[in-house]
């Protein structure tokens, strides 16, 4: 199972890092891509990614997880790559991820047009009725989202529930010091 993680100038590190770091440490092949080299985050911090958008073959991706932070949310809106990668899994039937800001790239391809989304604050009005404000995690039907960088392990270790189990998800946790 490959999972993407793709990173714009302007990303929040916290999310980003957390996921990648909490997925593989299930087992799962995590890819960060971005334009190649270092990308720098919403804090001034910089990220190698593993490969170019053009080293990556998209059709083998079967998970996308969206960090947020701004402006690097309103870049992922941008990329047409992230937002038809989107779609093409979401009608796939495969799991789409997103938190903070970044449920604003879902919306965007249109797979949460039902409501129950966990985002940060900042966005809320953006994405209206969709929105449970008292959320800090949503699992609904193939979409995980998250409220910010507060809840990042949280958010991490529900997509590990997703993907590998609960009983990987409590062992990650435990190992971590999580619970």
């Amino acid at each position: 199972m490959v999972v993407l993680v793709p990173l714009v100038a302007g990303f929040e590190e916290i999310e980003a890092v957390t996921v990648v770091d909490v997925l593989r440490r299930a087992g799962l092949e995590v890819v960060v891509v971005g334009e190649g080299g270092v990308v720098v985050g919403s804090h001034g911090i910089g990220v190698v990614v593993d490969r170019a958008w053009g080293e990556v073959e998209l059709e083998l991706v079967d998970v996308l997880v969206l960090p947020g932070g701004m402006p690097g949310t309103r870049g992922l809106m941008a990329d047409e790559r992230v937002v038809g990668l989107v779609r093409r899994l979401w009608g796939e039937g495969k799991w789409v991820a997103a938190v903070c800001a970044a449920p604003l790239v879902l919306m965007k391809a249109g797979v949460i047009e039902g409501g129950g989304v966990a985002a940060h604050p900042s966005v809320h009005a953006e994405l209206g009725r969709r929105v449970d404000a008292k959320a800090r995690v949503v699992r609904g039907e193939r979409v995980i989202t998250g409220a910010g960088a507060g809840v990042a392990m949280e958010f991490a270790l529900a997509i590990v529930a997703e993907l590998c189990g609960e009983a990987k998800r409590l062992e990650l946790a435990r190992a971590m010091l999580v619970e």
